[in-house]
């Protein structure tokens, strides 16, 4: 299922460069704000998981998570620290590097609640723990690795969904069936400066000045943004779970839709939502309609760049369909604040709800057996 989407976002900077600027890129001679899909798709992410009430974290504090659960529990420190250390010792027969800080060298992407689950283990396994921690480096890895490591490559629904790299732990990667496009302006745009002060409340009545000063960038602009779900993949990641694949396709769709980056949420509250969104299932490949915008959109007559850009993404949808013959698509619709509909962009739907429905129904019809 491809999601694209057309939103007008006002005065923010939803993602940073190193040097504290909305991150940008040139396309079709001309220089835009974007915003990296890493940005996004980790708030959509959190809103996905706060659906399915089945939380996963990334991680490189393992060890240390360990060791607090197991502290909490009335452990003494010392053991289980030790304890801690020992989770990604017996991960595997060679063990999951770690650095000076005791923390892994790479990140993990697991459950929450796997915590709880290797604090348990160690608590099965506390005598040899005790043991080990005597004997100091000699001790070896004293935990069963499989279990560890079942723990380690558990899948959550996010996990399936976005994937999971971990080439230090064989069998643990995961291909994600979701792929998210960095967004960006589907005009030309630059970063602009912002000097501000903040007044010092307790200064006295002639002191004058302010008690600090700066300089900020932001940005605004409307913004083209895409991202496509391979439906196989996710069914396979999910165990060819029907029921399942359609509560995670319906979610990451909506927070597709709904969600926002955090970056300086409160200084600049740019909480918009797509002034035009199309929706499309196709049995083939993914199709974008970036290029629609890689000849930069200009404002209109009253000066905007909203409308211009959602009729540019309107009119290239259908130079695509003639050129591809509508051929390998399902199903396609779209929703706007527009009051007339555009023929290229399939059926009409009323609100962005009738539009996902629709769309996952044709993605993923519902099954007479229970969801398998």
């Amino acid at each position: 299922m491809d999601l694209s989407a057309i939103q007008s976002v006002p005065v923010s900077n939803l993602n940073r460069d190193d040097l504290g600027s909305p991150k940008s890129v040139r396309y079709g001679n001309a220089n835009r704000i974007r915003v990296s899909s890493q940005s996004w798709k980790r708030v959509m992410r959190h809103g996905v998981e706060q659906d399915l009430g089945e939380k996963a974290a990334r991680t490189r504090l393992v060890p240390a998570k360990v060791k607090g659960a197991l502290v909490a529990a009335g452990w003494p420190e010392d053991l289980a620290a030790f304890a801690g250390a020992q989770v990604v010792l017996s991960a595997t027969k060679k063990g999951l590097a770690t650095e000076a800080a005791g923390h892994t060298s790479v990140l993990l992407f697991l459950s929450e609640a796997g915590i709880d689950e290797l604090a348990r283990i160690c608590t099965e396994h506390r005598e040899a723990l005790e043991l080990g921690l005597a004997k100091g480096k000699k001790a070896g890895a004293l935990l069963p690795s499989d279990r560890i490591e079942e723990v380690l490559k558990r899948r959550t629904a996010s996990i399936s969904l976005l994937g999971r790299m971990l080439a230090e732990l064989p069998g643990a990667n995961v291909d994600g069936a979701a792929q998210v496009a960095h967004a960006f302006t589907t005009h030309a745009s630059e970063p602009q400066r912002d000097y501000f002060t903040a007044v010092d409340d307790w200064l006295g009545a002639a002191d004058t000045g302010s008690g600090h000063l700066d300089t900020a960038e932001f940005s605004a602009g409307v913004f083209y943004r895409f991202a496509s779900v391979n439906i196989t993949d996710l069914l396979s990641n999910l165990g060819g779970d029907t029921k399942m694949a359609r509560s995670v396709l319906s979610s990451f769709a909506d927070h597709f839709l709904m969600s926002l980056p955090q970056a300086k949420k409160n200084s600049t509250a740019p909480h918009t939502i797509p002034d035009l969104a199309y929706l499309a299932v196709r049995t083939h490949r993914p199709v974008s309609l970036a290029a629609a915008f890689e000849t930069p959109v200009t404002a209109d007559r009253a000066g905007g760049f909203s409308r211009p850009s959602r009729q540019a993404l309107a009119d290239y949808a259908g130079q695509v369909h003639r050129l591809t013959g509508n051929r390998h698509r399902l199903f396609h619709g779209h929703a706007g604040i527009d009051p007339d509909p555009y023929d290229s962009l399939g059926t009409a739907h009323q609100s962005y709800d009738e539009l996902l429905s629709a769309a996952v129904d044709a993605a993923l019809p519902e099954t007479g057996d229970g969801g398998r």
